[in-house]
């Protein structure tokens, strides 16, 4: 499941917490609530970052939907197909 198909699902604080700290490593209680509402994020979407000393990131195309959703825009869903 995408980010797009995740983000409804999300808690209002989660959503807060994500377009707030836009850009930053998700912790783990977050990083379970996404995986809670649509499965691991293992799962290669393309919202999916890398893992790095300070954690899970989000990809940067993630990061730009994510700063869209943010800003109240309609945030397209172009998975490159």
């Amino acid at each position: 499941m995408e980010i797009d198909e995740r983000w409804p699902k999300l808690s209002a604080p989660a959503r807060e917490w994500l377009v707030a700290n836009n850009g930053d490593a998700v912790s783990e209680v977050l990083l379970r609530e996404i995986a809670s509402v649509g499965g691991d994020a293992a799962s290669g979407g393309w919202w999916v970052g890398d893992t790095g000393p300070e954690g899970f990131v989000l990809s940067d195309r993630a990061i730009d939907w994510i700063e869209a959703a943010g800003n109240g825009e309609h945030a397209s869903d172009d998975r490159g197909r």
